[in-house]
C-alpha cells in the first residue's frame, strides 16, 4: 500500500489538471497513490487524468455522474489506500517536497491528527487585497495552539494543503453542509480535541481563478462562513448558556450576533469604543465600555473585531485584565 494517497476531485478543470498531476508526479517522496475523482466533468478532464493513469499506475481514476464536491471528496476518501491522506485541488500545484516534509512532520509528531502548510497565491498580478491579507493570515500558523486559536477567524488551514492520518479523516469525514465543507471538518476535528499542525513552509501554489467553485458557489460566501461559525460556537464554546458578551458591533459583529441568534444564543451585553454607543441598547442589550467587563457577571465572551492590529489590542488588554482565551474568551473575526 503507499504511505500517502492524494485525494484530488475534480470537474471541468482540462486545462490546469495536467500540471496539477505533473507537480505530483515530480514530488520527491515517490511513495504514494493518487485517486482523481472526476465529478462528473463535461469537458475533456477525464481524458487527461485517463492519460495519467495509462503512462502511471500510481493514477487512479474515479469517474463519477455530478453530484458536486462533498460526495466526490467521500467518494474519493473512501477509496484512498494509504495511511496518510493529502489533498489537492485540480488547478493548484505542490512544492516538490510537500509529501516529503509534511510525512516527515507527521512521523516526529505523532499526537497530530494532520498537518497543513503555507502557501502562494497565484497569478500574482491579479491578487486583490483581501488574497494578499489571508495569504498572510495563514503564514502566520506554525503550531497547533495558532490553529487552535485563530480556528473562528477563518479556516486556518488552506484545503488543498491537507495531509491527514487516514483513520481520523474516514471517521470524521466530509459533511454535506450549508457552508464550507472544509472549515467545518476542521471545526469538528478541533472540538473533538484533535491536533491540527503546520509545516511553516509554502510548499502549494494556490491558484486564484476567477471561476473557481469558492467564487461562484453561496456555500463559500460571507454569510456562509458566519453561519458556520455561529454552528459550532453554539455547540462547544457556547454549549451549556444562552447567553455570552460580545465586543464589536460592527458588521461582523452584527452578523455573528444574528447567526447566533437563530441558535438561540443571545448577547447579555455588547462591549463598544464608538463613544457614540456607550450606554445605548442594541437589541435590547446595554452598550458598555471595555472597563465595564470586571463589573459584568462572567459571561463568554466573543471577540468579533476584523483586523490582526486591533485583535492583539484587544488580546492584550483582555490578558491584563486576567481573561483567558480559548477558556474566557475567543476572537471570532
Amino acid at each position: 500500500m503507499p504511505a500517502v494517497s492524494i485525494l484530488l476531485p475534480v470537474h471541468n478543470a482540462e486545462s490546469t489538471l495536467s500540471d496539477s498531476l505533473v507537480s505530483v508526479q515530480r514530488q520527491s517522496d515517490p511513495d504514494w497513490e493518487c485517486v482523481i475523482v472526476d465529478d462528473g466533468s463535461t469537458d475533456a478532464t477525464l481524458l487527461v487524468a485517463l492519460r495519467f493513469q495509462a503512462r502511471d499506475a500510481r493514477f487512479r481514476v474515479l469517474p463519477l455522474p455530478h453530484a458536486g464536491i462533498v460526495p466526490a471528496l467521500n467518494a474519493g476518501l473512501a477509496a484512498c489506500q494509504g495511511e496518510l491522506v493529502a489533498r489537492l485541488d485540480g488547478d493548484d500545484l505542490m512544492q516538490r517536497r510537500r509529501l516529503e516534509k509534511q510525512r516527515a512532520a507527521l512521523a516526529r509528531e505523532p499526537t497530530w491528527a494532520g498537518v497543513g502548510c503555507h502557501v502562494r497565491f497565484f497569478p500574482r498580478r491579479a491578487m486583490t487585497e483581501g488574497l494578499k491579507s489571508y495569504e498572510r493570515w495563514l503564514a502566520g500558523m506554525r503550531e497547533p495552539s495558532d490553529v487552535l486559536r485563530e480556528a473562528f477567524i477563518e479556516c486556518p488551514l488552506a484545503h488543498p494543503t491537507w495531509m491527514l492520518r487516514r483513520s481520523v479523516f474516514v471517521a470524521f469525514g466530509y459533511q454535506d453542509v450549508p457552508w464550507p465543507e472544509d472549515y467545518d471538518l476542521v471545526l469538528r476535528l478541533l472540538e473533538a480535541g484533535e491536533r491540527l499542525g503546520v509545516v511553516p513552509e509554502r510548499l502549494l501554489h494556490w491558484r486564484d481563478a476567477v471561476g473557481r467553485l469558492s467564487r461562484r458557489s453561496a456555500r463559500y460566501a460571507i454569510p456562509a462562513f458566519t453561519a458556520c461559525k455561529a454552528h459550532h460556537l453554539a455547540r462547544s464554546f457556547l454549549d451549556g448558556t444562552d447567553s455570552y458578551v460580545l465586543w464589536g458591533y460592527g458588521d461582523t459583529g452584527k452578523a455573528l450576533a444574528a447567526a447566533l441568534a437563530e441558535r438561540g444564543k443571545h448577547p447579555s451585553a455588547i462591549v463598544e469604543l464608538h463613544p457614540g454607543r456607550l450606554g445605548q441598547l442594541i437589541r435590547k442589550v446595554r452598550v458598555v465600555p471595555p472597563t465595564a467587563l470586571s463589573t459584568l457577571p462572567r459571561r463568554p465572551l466573543l471577540v468579533s473585531v476584523a483586523g490582526r492590529g486591533p485583535r492583539g489590542e484587544i488580546r492584550a488588554a483582555l490578558a491584563q485584565m486576567g481573561f483567558i482565551e480559548g477558556a474566557d474568551y475567543v476572537c471570532c473575526a
